[in-house]
C-alpha cells in the first residue's frame, strides 16, 4: 500500500534519494526545501504525487502552515522524515557563537518544529511514523565535530523520550544512525570553524579517532531499501543504523563507558548517601 510521506530537505543527499524512490514506488510525497524550484523536474514527473513546498524549517509558523497545507492536500499524512540538517566542523573552541545558534536553530530546533506539527495530525489519525535522520555521531561523540554532535544527542533525547509519549497513540519514532556516508554532508552545506593550530594534530587524526577512513564511506543509495522497508515495517525499531561502521563502533564505544563506570562505580554508590 502506498504511503504519503512528509520529507524535509530534499535538494540533496538523502532527502533527495529518499524522494525519487518514494514516488518511483507510487507513494505520495510533500517534500521540503529552502527553494522548491529545485524539484522542478520532479514535480512535472510526478505531478498527483509530488507537493513541492518552499520552507524554512527554522521558522516555527511557516512549519505549522505546511505541515497543514500537506494534510488538507493529501487528506492525511502517514510518514514524516525528519532530514534537513548540515555539518559544522572544527573544534569546540574554535565554532563562533552564531555558527553554533545556527545549526541548533536547523538541526534541533528545525527538527522540533516540524515534529510538534505533525503530532496532532498523528493523534487525530490514530497512526503514523515520525522518524529523524540522527547520525552515529548523536550516540558517542568525535573531536573537532562536537557542536554537530551536541545537536544529535539533542535529537536523540528528545525524541527517545517523546517515543515513550506516544507510543500507546498508535505513533512509531525511529531514530535513524547513519555512519559515514559519501554525501555532500562535508561539502558545499557544511560550515568550517575558526582555525587554532593547537587542534591541527587532532584534526589530523580524525578519521583514525572516528574509525571510519574515506574508503569505508558508504554509498547513499544503498541506504533506500532500508529507508523504504524501515517506512513499511509494522513494528519499527526506536533506532535504525545505517552502515556497516556505526555499530561495530557503538559496541567498542560504550564497551569503554562500561569499564569506566564499573571502575568508578564505588565511588558513586557512596555518593548515595
Amino acid at each position: 500500500m502506498s504511503k504519503t510521506i512528509f520529507i524535509t530537505g530534499v535538494s540533496k543527499g538523502f532527502g533527495k534519494l529518499w524522494t525519487e524512490a518514494f514516488l518511483k514506488r507510487g507513494d505520495n510525497v510533500i517534500a521540503t526545501s529552502r527553494d522548491a524550484q529545485n524539484l522542478g523536474d520532479l514535480v512535472q514527473q510526478y505531478k498527483d504525487q509530488l507537493l513541492a513546498i518552499t520552507l524554512d524549517i527554522t521558522d516555527r509558523n511557516a512549519v505549522f502552515q505546511a505541515v497543514q497545507d500537506a494534510k488538507n492536500h493529501f487528506g492525511h499524512i502517514d510518514v514524516f522524515i525528519n532530514n534537513a540538517g548540515y555539518g559544522v566542523f572544527g573544534a569546540v573552541e574554535e565554532i563562533p557563537e552564531k555558527v553554533i545558534k545556527d545549526i541548533f536553530e536547523a538541526n534541533v530546533f528545525g527538527t522540533l518544529w516540524v515534529t510538534q506539527a505533525a503530532l496532532p495530525i498523528l493523534r487525530e489519525q490514530g497512526y503514523g511514523h515520525i522518524i529523524q535522520l540522527s547520525s552515529v555521531l548523536g550516540i558517542y561523540s568525535i573531536p573537532t565535530l562536537g557542536i554537530y554532535n551536541a545537536t544529535k544527542y539533542a535529537v536523540e533525547g528528545f525524541s527517545e523520550a517523546l517515543a515513550g509519549e506516544v507510543k500507546e497513540l498508535g505513533i512509531n519514532l525511529t531514530l535513524v544512525e547513519p555512519n559515514g556516508y559519501n554525501t555532500e554532508f562535508g561539502g558545499q552545506s557544511a560550515v568550517i570553524g575558526e582555525n587554532i593550530s593547537a587542534y591541527d594534530h587532532v584534526k589530523s587524526k580524525l578519521h583514525e579517532i572516528a574509525g571510519v577512513p574515506p574508503h569505508d564511506y558508504g554509498d547513499p543509495e544503498a541506504t533506500i531499501p532500508a529507508i523504504l522497508q524501515l517506512i513499511d515495517s509494522a513494528a519499527p525499531p526506536l533506532r535504525l543504523f545505517l552502515g556497516k561502521i556505526g555499530f561495530q563502533k557503538t559496541k567498542k564505544e560504550y564497551a569503554e563507558k562500561i569499564r569506566i563506570w564499573e571502575e568508578w562505580n564505588d565511588i558513586a554508590v557512596a555518593a548515595q548517601g
